[in-house]
């Protein structure tokens, strides 16, 4: 079966929060995370027949998605988790949030590696934890880099948790076993919980490589984290709301159950539909999609090559480009981009001052015009 991710989607007018933030003016908004594709036509197929029974009560997880899930978890990434250790939420935002109030108490420390994604370091405030921080190592240049010793540093007498973000957002990297190993040694020597978004596990664009779900480094290690999935970002069907979190530890899982009761509304119908057809019966199409991604990715470092004040973070995972426009010398990089009719993420709000975040999940024509763009906004800030 052939897919065409070519296929330029009209958004504008509709519910995409994507493209009505820049409604009316000529600005190509390569922000939010979600991809400009048609989701798997199984996945479109599976919502019209839920639709046609025409009953949308409240809903549980199908058995079958429990199932696939387990399946996928195995199969992709030889995981043997058991049903029970799934707890089924809308969104995995709510997921951060629920676990900084299931661990510890008011005024413990959360620990967040920066530049990271920007509900890291907005939801412990939000749930009355303080926020610590530690900067990953290197650059766009060097290649970034966890650093074993700058981490157990970080930790102070109050961390209780530690928030990674595996593969990484927004600099592109998978982080490999020995790396996970090291910052794994380190949250248990100081007892700490961890917290682990792997919502992009399947977005692995180097060949060859493959992700590594922390919780696989050994039983310790799955005794102490909380594994935050969805196939929201890989299939394009974030809008849906449906993200599992994984929990070995059955203590920590009634604390986690506990935090979200009452609190955080169940997945809608549509949502389990739509998870359960990606995860089942999307494959095929995803193959699809990933070779398209990197084509996308191997076409804007070859663009940002040629501009010698940019800089590109090389991308393994996501379909996420992290670029470095320290140089460019602008006081508001992102408001500068949006004058050239770009619209990219701050960098400012990943804990990446001088960076911008820019989305290459769309038709190469978009990209094309992007790049086009790019060149005309960078040649006009000398």
């Amino acid at each position: 079966m052939s897919f065409d991710f070519d296929r330029d989607v009209e958004r504008r007018g509709t519910d995409s929060i994507k493209w009505g933030k820049y409604a009316g003016q000529d600005i190509l908004p390569l922000w939010v995370a979600d991809t400009d594709f048609m989701s798997p036509p199984a996945v479109v197929s599976a919502l019209q027949r839920r639709v046609e029974h025409g009953v949308f009560g409240y809903g549980e997880a199908p058995p079958e998605l429990v199932e696939t899930t387990v399946e996928t978890l195995d199969r992709e990434f030889s995981w043997p988790v058991k049903p029970e250790w799934l707890v089924w939420l809308p969104g995995l935002v709510c997921g951060l949030s629920v676990t900084c109030r299931a661990v510890g108490k008011a005024g413990d420390g959360v620990l967040v590696m920066t530049p990271v994604y920007p509900p890291f370091l907005k939801v412990p405030s939000l749930m009355d934890r303080e926020l610590e921080t530690v900067s990953l190592s290197g650059g766009n240049t060097a290649g970034w880099t966890l650093d074993r010793r700058r981490l157990a540093a970080a930790v102070s007498e109050r961390t209780r948790l530690l928030m990674l973000c595996h593969p990484h957002n927004p600099v592109g990297r998978l982080w490999r076993r020995e790396e996970l190993a090291l910052m794994a040694e380190v949250c248990l020597e100081k007892r700490l919980l961890i917290c682990s978004d792997e919502i992009h596990n399947q977005l692995i664009l180097e060949p060859g490589l493959r992700h590594v779900p922390l919780a696989t480094l050994g039983p310790e290690v799955a005794a102490r984290t909380i594994t935050l999935l969805a196939p929201s970002k890989t299939f394009n069907i974030a809008g849906l709301g449906c993200s599992v979190a994984v929990i070995p530890d059955e203590r920590i899982r009634r604390r986690f159950e506990r935090a979200k009761a009452g609190i955080v509304p169940g997945v809608n119908v549509l949502g389990y539909i739509a998870a359960l057809a990606a995860w089942r019966d999307g494959r095929e199409w995803l193959a699809a999609q990933l070779e398209y991604l990197r084509a996308n990715r191997d076409y804007l470092a070859e663009r940002v090559s040629a501009l010698s004040q940019v800089t590109l973070a090389p991308i393994e995972a996501t379909y996420l480009a992290w670029l470095d426009v320290q140089q460019l010398g602008l006081e508001h990089p992102a408001a500068f981009f949006e004058s050239h009719g770009l619209g990219l993420s701050d960098g400012r709000e990943f804990g990446g001052p001088g960076y911008l975040r820019l989305n290459f999940g769309c038709p190469r024509s978009t990209l094309v015009e992007a790049c086009d763009r790019l060149d005309r906004a960078v040649a006009a800030s000398s």
